[in-house]
């Protein structure tokens, strides 16, 4: 067998002892990591001090908006089709600098540089990239983020060893699919010296016995009940109803029982905050919060994207910086007729949705017919009141070219594709950790890029020489 084979098979046994899957990966495996150059590695070295401060200065801006410091219709759009109990929640005072403590941008490689395409607050592939960092790392790579870098960064979340207390990673049965990978995560946090579990809601339970009063939160593990300290809140807050004893963690956390990240702020989860980024009225409080050099990068990294708002607006009033053929637009329902060079965008739930997380919403606009188009935009007008949609410019990814394993021949094979890179940054204080960067290369023709089948998911490394 090839050296290629080898390293491939190497790998798939690795995962495979992982527990990540049962007989075979659902996805191609690589020989290599996706190499990165030094100028790609700073980049991204970069980047996550940036959101960081985004996600601060996002936060900021709705709570000021709620106060009337900034305009009232910030907080109006963020808070489109959700509960007003979680909405009061949320607010409390408790939890007012509470934002996430990981940061997963999707970010595509263009033939004109990084573009990032949204952010995501509650990620998957946090097992999948350190088990597939260990799994190089220990063929003698070296990875962006170390061979440890993902499940370092984790538990530096919540402090160390037994002073940490428990950490409970709750997943619901609509995140389902990355149980698997969150029990590898646990494992390896136990092996750190932190008392970490996977656990489903219905495994929560909570006393007040405690002399104090103050509320406890108790999972039931393998090892017997612990009294939870932290919890991973791995699950959408628009699936609260579904998922069992919810009132309980959320009762618990406000009462100062436990800690709970990502915090219950379903602000901080929505696409449209990269149209708060480019909307002209706020530019002086982005750039006095981010600083004019950090705004001006992320405005060029995040592409312009606009609020599909179906209000009408005054005859003397435009949709600030969209144009079809180069004429103002001031309906959204102009851009029913456009042509498919001119729909070079992409149409999406902007959060709160089971079609805003996984690509499942995500529309294309030059990839489907005009008719098509025309009733996609319909539909996220008419969707506005209860799930607001976004619409970005579409950048094109570069194509690179990356060698797998092939199942079916048993051998090496090459494949022509665009990827998408997901760096995971985790935050303890104001310091922000690089864990490691997930690739995820699709085939060429795919518009929409994640994990699939067919894709390639390997981790990132610095490119030799």
């Amino acid at each position: 067998m090839s050296e290629e084979g080898r390293r491939c098979l190497a790998v798939q046994d690795a995962l495979q002892a992982a527990g990540l899957f049962e007989s075979s990966p659902a996805w191609r495996v690589s020989p290599v990591p996706f190499p990165l150059t030094a100028d790609e590695v700073s980049f991204f070295e970069d980047l996550g001090p940036r959101l960081w401060s985004f996600s601060k200065a996002l936060n900021r801006l709705y709570l000021e908006s709620v106060k009337g410091r900034q305009p009232f219709w910030v907080h109006q759009y963020l808070d489109q089709g959700k509960p007003q109990a979680l909405l009061d929640y949320a607010r409390m005072k408790r939890f007012r600098e509470a934002v996430p403590s990981v940061i997963r941008p999707d970010v595509i490689p263009t033939e004109a540089g990084m573009t990032i395409t949204e952010l995501d607050s509650v990620p998957g592939g946090i097992g999948i990239t350190g088990s597939l960092s260990a799994a190089y790392a220990a063929l003698g790579d070296t990875l962006v983020g170390g061979a440890g870098g993902m499940i370092d960064g984790f538990a530096g979340l919540f402090g160390s060893g037994e002073d940490a207390g428990c950490v409970a990673i709750v997943v619901s049965d609509e995140a389902e699919d990355y149980r698997a990978e969150m029990d590898w995560v646990a494992c390896r946090l136990r092996q750190k010296g932190l008392d970490a579990w996977c656990v489903h809601p219905r495994d929560l339970r909570f006393t007040e016995e405690q002399p104090s009063l103050t509320p406890t939160l108790v999972a039931s593990t393998p090892s017997g009940e612990r009294p939870v300290s932290h919890v991973y809140r791995f699950f959408e807050l628009f699936d609260l109803d579904n998922i069992p004893k919810s009132e309980l963690l959320m009762y618990t956390a406000k009462k100062g029982g436990v800690s709970v990240t990502p915090p219950y702020k379903p602000w901080m989860e929505e696409k449209l905050a990269f149209a708060l980024l480019h909307h002209p009225m706020l530019e002086k409080f982005w750039s006095d919060e981010l600083g004019p050099d950090v705004f001006a990068h992320l405005r060029q990294v995040m592409p312009k994207t606009w609020i599909v708002d179906p209000r009408p607006l005054p005859p003397s009033a435009i949709i600030p910086d969209l144009t079809l053929d180069g004429k103002a637009v001031s309906d959204w329902r102009q851009l029913a007729q456009a042509t498919q060079k001119q729909r070079q965008c992409v149409l999406k739930p902007s959060g709160f949705s089971e079609l805003a997380w996984g690509s499942r919403g995500v529309v294309v606009g030059h990839d489907i017919p005009q008719s098509v188009w025309a009733a996609k935009l319909d539909h996220a007008l008419d969707a506005f009141s209860s799930t607001p949609y976004v619409f970005q410019a579409f950048h094109k990814g570069r194509q690179f070219e990356m060698t797998y394993w092939d199942e079916r021949a048993g051998q090496p094979a090459s494949m022509e594709g665009r990827a998408r890179l997901s760096p995971y940054y985790f935050v303890s204080g104001d310091e922000v950790t690089l864990g490691g960067i997930l690739a995820t290369v699709c085939p060429k023709d795919k518009k929409v890029l994640h994990g699939m089948r067919d894709a390639i998911m390997a981790p990132c490394a610095l490119r030799a020489g």
